[in-house]
Parts: C-alpha cells; sequence; structure tokens
C-alpha cells in the first residue's frame, strides 16, 4: 500500500516541501510513498517550487478507512485531511504542540522544538543515509527560510541555522538573496481577496470551550492591507458565522520590520488585551516584535484564555 504524506490544511512552504521531501525519503528507504496538499499553493510556495522545478503535489481531499498516513508539520486532527480518525497514521514528523492527536496503533512520532520540519528532515536523511539532492536541499532550506522569516523569528534554533547553511551549500544558493525574493513572492495582498487573505494561512485551535481560528498573512506594507480592513472583517464575521468560530484573529506580519498588527473578531476578543498587554482600538492593535504563530501568538493566548477562567 502506498503510504500518503501531507502536511496541513491552507498549506504553507513548509507543509508543501516538508511532504515531498518525506515521501522522497520514504522512497529511498524501500516503502511506496506519494506527496500530497490540502489546499492551494500561496505565491511563496509556488515560487520555491518553480526555482528548483519541482512538480506540484497533488490535491487531497479526504483520507479513507484503512489507508496509511504520514504526518508532516502538524498532528492535531482539526487541520488534517477529512477522514484522519479512520485512517491509519503511520508516522509523523512535526515542529509543533501536540494536541487532539489519538491513535488504535503504535506509530513513529517525531516532535521536535525546532523552527522548521524541513529541519528534522534533515537530519531524518543524515540518520538514514539518505543522499540529499539539490532539489531536496532547496526545498528544505525554503521551508526553513520561510518558518524562521530568514532566521528572525523567536522558533529559530541553532540547528535550524546551521541546517540552512548546509543545505544553501548543496543548493548552490545564496540563502539571503534568494530567500528574500522568496518571501517577497508570498508578500504581496493586491491581487488576493479579502477571502483569500484570511484563509489562505489558517489554523484552528480548541482553547478551553472556545474555538480559536487564527490567520497569518505576511506583508512587506501593511498600510497596504489595511487600507482593506472594513472588507478583511466583513469577510471574518462570515467565516466566523459559518463555522462557528468563537474567535478570529488575523495577524499581519511585516516581514522587514518584525512586527505584526492583528485584527481580533469575536465576543472574547478582549482576551488578545490580556496576552499581549496591549489595548485593542477598533478591533486592532500593533503587537512588537511578534512575528511567530506558533511560540508567540498561540502560547499567549492559550495563556490569557486560562487566566479567564482561575
Amino acid at each position: 500500500m502506498t503510504v500518503k504524506v501531507f502536511g496541513h490544511k491552507n498549506p504553507d512552504t513548509d507543509t508543501i516541501t516538508s511532504a515531498i521531501v518525506a515521501a522522497i525519503i520514504e522512497r529511498e528507504l524501500g516503502k511506496e510513498a506519494t506527496a500530497y496538499r490540502l489546499g492551494d499553493l500561496n505565491k511563496e510556495t509556488e515560487y520555491a517550487l518553480n526555482y528548483f522545478n519541482v512538480e506540484t503535489p497533488e490535491l487531497l481531499d479526504s483520507v479513507q478507512e484503512n489507508d496509511e498516513v504520514m504526518l508532516v508539520d502538524h498532528n492535531e486532527f482539526q487541520q488534517s485531511a477529512d477522514g484522519i480518525d479512520k485512517a491509519t497514521i503511520i508516522s509523523v514528523i512535526d515542529h509543533h504542540r501536540v494536541a487532539n492527536f489519538e491513535t488504535n496503533a503504535p506509530l513513529y512520532f517525531r516532535a521536535e522544538p525546532v523552527g522548521c520540519t524541513a529541519t528534522i528532515l534533515n537530519k531524518i536523511c543524515k540518520e538514514n543515509n539518505v543522499t540529499v539532492t539539490k532539489e531536496m536541499a532547496g526545498l528544505m532550506m525554503s521551508a526553513i527560510i520561510s518558518d524562521t522569516l530568514l532566521l528572525k523569528s523567536p522558533t529559530t534554533t541553532t540547528e535550524d541555522e546551521e541546517a540552512l547553511h548546509e543545505l544553501a551549500t548543496i543548493a548552490d544558493v545564496n540563502y539571503d538573496h534568494y530567500g528574500l525574493e522568496m518571501l517577497k513572492a508570498g508578500a504581496s495582498t493586491k491581487d488576493k481577496s479579502a477571502q483569500a487573505l484570511i484563509t489562505g494561512d489558517a489554523k484552528t485551535f480548541e482553547m478551553g470551550d472556545n474555538s480559536v481560528r487564527i490567520a497569518q498573512v505576511n506583508v512587506v506594507d501593511l498600510d497596504e492591507l489595511f487600507e482593506r480592513k472594513n472588507e478583511l472583517v466583513d469577510e471574518i464575521k462570515k467565516e466566523s458565522d459559518r463555522e462557528k468560530y468563537d474567535l478570529f484573529i488575523l495577524v499581519v506580519t511585516d516581514i522587514l520590520a518584525s512586527d505584526s498588527r492583528v485584527i481580533a473578531i469575536g465576543e472574547n476578543n478582549k482576551v488578545i488585551e490580556r496576552a499581549f498587554d496591549v489595548a485593542l482600538d477598533d478591533n486592532e492593535a500593533l503587537l512588537t516584535g511578534v512575528v511567530s504563530r506558533k511560540k508567540q501568538v498561540v502560547p499567549n493566548i492559550e495563556k490569557a484564555f486560562q487566566s479567564l477562567y482561575e
């Protein structure tokens, strides 16, 4: 049986490239494996795949009972493929928290506190004597650049830095120049609809009894996006009503200034004030020095929700 390898819904660069590389590793180890995606590519990921001349994985709508699957860059079921609770999960490679995850059988589960799934995959290649090709190196390099914002994110570890330098050498690419161009490719918002902006990189988190949707958009010009604030808020409200989110947070990150501005819509949006010691003004606040959803946004909001009930 061919193992289906995929990352989370609303895929980002780490999700797509890690699925491709993980499937290659599995095949090198003698197993049948195919990479898939659970959504459309963003412009940043398209840039990376085109640069290294790698085909886009096939779209996967859902998984079926008895399908063997490998999860990369996620483990929470609400972020995964439809039907994931019925599939047989044989492996997980991730760098996020572990939550809402349960299986009926033992599996290989590897979650490390690094900035990117690709950093772990690079280690797995070494451990299994899998040769990293130029294309594989380029994909993993792109993932690390994306997840660490060119090593500026607080999620960045020494392991990420070392892996990036090593992979850039194999790919024969100046990662500073390439990385800035790749990030800029995904940062323009002019040609994107409000619906695309709030759903393109969005994840759902269960925080107590609250369903919290956190979307993130990377930009090089905050004003360009916030000129459309009313349009964005209207779309957020529609999405929240449709999907029954208790709180919807749009994090708009300036990749050059390393700050974020948030829009928080929902009954409990004041939790943002408690989480970041800021004051919301028309449902909006500037979060100085905040760029990481995983390490700065989600943990702070979780703690703030917990404190509300203590």
